[in-house]
């Protein structure tokens, strides 16, 4: 009866007190940001709501029954509104109920006594039994956190593996991508994705060389090794070269050449060369012939290791004792500066592998971004292999030089540069160069015709000559840095009539897929023209169409919407809210201004250099992402007024770069939460399976966790599989497993070709942006898995570790 009831208790009353003042504080919040966002032209549900639990907090402080009756009103309301935005995907649902919904089973278990404050009866069993459903959804949802939530999940029969014969099977990784063509796939089936829950370390090798900068501004382990025989080379951040025992790990030699640059430490790889090996010369016709060279017998390198170093030199090593090959330049050394005029550390390095093409060394070299127009030219240069004599150049600015300039000449500065690793394709004499924009990269008012034309595009030399073959752009007067950032993977190209069609595949920093026939440059697959919004900025030529490629998936490359926006809870979505409906945003081709821009991808990818792996019995071609939004502004300013934070490019340390020459510097960095979380929903990083025979995604899955990273840069220590943004490469085998170790958290995976299943993974000392590779033994008969690990991109857990793993 009424009379009998008894009032709550004072323990009980300052617990209603302060779940209404924390009910009132997030109507508070939740008021005031939604009247901003409805300003700015955005959603109406944050204020409604707000103004709701307001009313709802001030009742349960005032111990009415209404309170939790209107908290629950805003929770129906909140569940019908978030699956009328988000549908039923899980990441967007999880944003907008799980805090809402832990706040509902506290208000349903404190009914009871809002009822007991008014005198009426608790309806214990009702309010619990409320109570535990919600929290048994709460815990559900949040137990679904931990599990994978593919974006494209796999349907289909599993296709039994191709076994390797004797006469497929792989016996060298001698070049950076695997082969010339850079197909990071190895013919080898002794480790399986039926097996592969038994691999364990080999051996653990310890370079001596620690990349000490998380920034991306310092030293990077990015390497992929290579492996010849009985011998794995390594290269490190600062060019030192090693030569281990395939099998125990056993260093054989070392050349310690310790180079040192103000950033972009770090060495991508190695090209190797036989002088002894049968030379292929090229079947198309109307080809140019390979030069052939020779070495007496007996002398040093006949067998060599060729490296580009940071401080632009081309590094020649007797691959059997590590000694300078005495005949190659000067004492083994090829000075990259020369004729390049005032090139000043860092304004050109080189990361990325040299490019062994026939006889000639084919290398590219980095440009600085958005210091300043005058920089040091991207010419790419020919080299003899034996001499290291130079046998031809290919100036973007000026194709009448061939060679080095006259007197008092250099090079054409600030030309479009390659700074990503190439392909070569013997059959052709082809050398195939990702191409990346002139400086500075976000202004193209400087730019000459040439510059237009080779801008973000894929290019073909003659590899004997330098001469070119064809040229495919893939964006017209490129505003965002979408360089051509990858090595081009070769692929025969299905036709529909059955027959196949040499091809070359990339991706590019747009998130875009490209696939061209690789004797005319032709797209293989549709390309459209879509109608691209200009600026305001004086003088800049804008380009009144983009390409997009429409015959391929694109790659977190979607349209962005207010409903897009996420964050770890309700409160940092709303704030990712309003940054986004304040900034301009036209798509991936949105302009930067001089008003807040958002690029989406940013000129981090999108797709990045760690390139493509691909199944050629299946078909299948595999990509890694990161999924990072960029909000950019120019700013009017006095280029030499304009103090940069890192003194180089914004993505290499964001925040305000001068842009020296141009009437404006740029300010640019990370769209992310106050959280430090990226504002788009999830994944940040996926693995993406395509079927060329289709051009169709077979699956694709979220790659990492939140394990290594958290909100403001504390490790959250849980193996949340959300997706994070991934950089390095992937490795396939035949033994049906894609692997990968360029994630934000520290291991090593192996995912299904077939299905996109996770069938394996092992803790790393530290994170890894490293190419896994493998090979099998020619002493043992073992099949290795190798990764460096030296630390993830935004970890400051660092390393200098090499790893093997093999069957037991």
């Amino acid at each position: 009866m009424p009379d009998t009831i008894q009032s709550p208790s004072g323990l009980a009353k300052v617990w209603l007190a302060i779940l209404g003042f924390v009910i009132v504080a997030a109507g508070l919040f939740f008021l005031i940001g939604g009247a901003e966002l409805i300003r700015r032209g955005g959603s109406w549900y944050f204020a409604i709501a707000g103004v709701a639990l307001i009313a709802s907090g001030v009742q349960i402080i005032r111990r009415k029954p209404s309170g939790a009756l209107l908290f629950g009103l805003v929770f129906v309301a909140t569940a019908i509104w978030a699956v009328w935005e988000a549908g039923l995907d899980f990441w967007p649902l999880i944003s907008r109920l799980l805090a809402m919904s832990v706040g509902a089973v506290f208000v349903a278990l404190s009914f009871p006594l809002l009822r007991r404050a008014t005198g009426r009866t608790p309806v214990y069993a009702a309010s619990f039994a409320l109570a535990a459903v919600l929290a048994v959804a709460t815990i559900a949802g949040f137990a679904g956190m931990f599990v994978p939530h593919p974006t494209v999940a796999f349907s289909g029969d599993v296709t039994p593996l191709t076994p390797v014969t004797a006469e497929t099977e792989q016996k060298n990784w001698q070049h950076y991508g695997n082969t010339s063509g850079g197909d990071r796939f190895v013919a080898l089936d002794q480790i399986t994705r039926d097996n592969v829950k038994d691999l364990k370390v080999a051996w653990t090798y310890r370079t001596g060389d620690t990349p000490l900068s998380p920034t991306g501004g310092g030293a990077e382990d990015q390497q992929t090794p290579l492996q010849v025989g009985d011998t794995v080379f390594l290269c490190t951040p600062h060019n030192n070269v090693i030569a281990l025992d395939a099998d125990t790990g056993a260093e054989k030699w070392k050349r310690e050449i310790n180079a040192q640059s103000k950033v972009w430490m770090r060495c991508r790889g190695l090209a190797y060369f036989d002088v002894n090996a049968p030379l292929e010369q090229p079947t198309a016709p109307g080809s140019t012939p390979v030069t052939p060279v020779t070495l007496p017998e007996g002398s040093q390198c006949q067998r060599r290791i060729l490296m580009n170093t940071i401080t632009a030199v081309l590094v020649a090593l007797d691959a059997d004792t590590g000694e300078f090959c005495a005949g190659f330049g000067n004492n083994g050394q090829v000075d990259l500066k020369e004729g390049l005029g005032d090139a000043p550390d860092p304004s050109y390095v080189l990361t990325s592998a040299p490019t062994l093409a026939g006889t000639t060394v084919v290398i590219g070299g980095r440009v600085a971004d958005n210091v300043q127009v005058d920089m040091p030219g991207g010419v790419m240069r020919g080299f003899d292999v034996i001499t290291g004599q130079l046998r031809w150049a290919f100036d973007p600015g000026n194709p009448n030089i061939t060679l080095l300039p006259g007197p008092g000449v250099t090079y054409t500065r600030s030309t479009p540069n390659v700074w990503a690793s190439m392909s070569y394709d013997p059959a052709l004499n082809t050398v195939f160069m990702p191409v990346g924009s002139s400086s500075v990269d976000l202004y193209g008012a400087t730019r000459t015709e040439l510059d237009h034309k080779y801008g973000a595009s894929m290019l073909a030399l003659d590899a004997t000559t330098g001469r070119e073959k064809w040229v495919y752009q893939t964006v017209r007067n490129d505003l965002w840095d979408f360089d051509v950032p990858m090595q081009p993977t070769f692929i025969n190209f299905p036709k529909a009539d059955g027959t196949t069609v040499p091809g070359l595949v990339f991706g590019t920093k747009a998130g875009q897929i490209f696939v061209l026939d690789r004797a005319t440059g032709q797209p293989l697959t549709k390309v459209e023209d879509v109608a691209v919004k200009p600026g305001k900025i004086p003088n800049e030529p804008y380009a009144p169409t983009q390409k997009l490629s429409v015959g391929m998936p694109q790659i977190g490359a979607q349209t962005l919407t207010e409903a897009d926006m996420w964050g770890a809870t309700p409160f940092d979505q709303l704030l990712c809210r309003i940054a986004f409906k304040g900034m301009r945003y036209d798509g991936v081709y949105t302009v930067p201004g001089t008003d807040l821009a958002l690029n989406f991808p940013g000129s981090l990818g999108g797709l990045n250099w760690g390139g493509i792996s691909t199944d050629p019995n299946s078909n299948t071609i595999f990509l890694n992402d990161m999924r990072i939004g960029l909000w950019i502004q120019m700013q009017e300013a006095a280029p030499t007024k304009a103090v940069a934070s890192g003194s180089e490019a914004p993505n290499t340390v964001m925040g305000i770069v001068p842009m020296k020459g141009t009437p404006y510097a740029v300010n640019k960095n990370r769209f992310l939460s106050q959280l430090g979380i990226p504002c788009q929903e999830p994944p940040f990083g996926t693995m993406t399976a395509i079927d060329m025979k289709t051009q169709k995604i077979l699956w694709q899955v979220p790659v990492g966790t939140v394990e290594d990273q958290g909100p403001m840069g504390f490790k959250m220590g849980l193996p949340i599989p959300i997706g994070m943004p991934t950089l390095g490469g992937t490795l396939t085998t035949q033994g049906g497993l894609v692997f990968i170790a360029g994630t934000q958290d520290y291991y090593l995976r192996a995912f299904s070709t077939a299905t996109g299943e996770e069938v394996w993974k092992q803790r790393l000392p530290v994170g890894s942006q490293g190419g896994p590779m493998s090979y099998k033994s020619p002493k043992t008969g073992k099949q290795y898995v190798v990764i460096s690990a030296g630390g993830a991109r935004q970890s400051p857990d660092r390393g200098d570790y090499v790893i093997a793993y093999t069957l037991p």
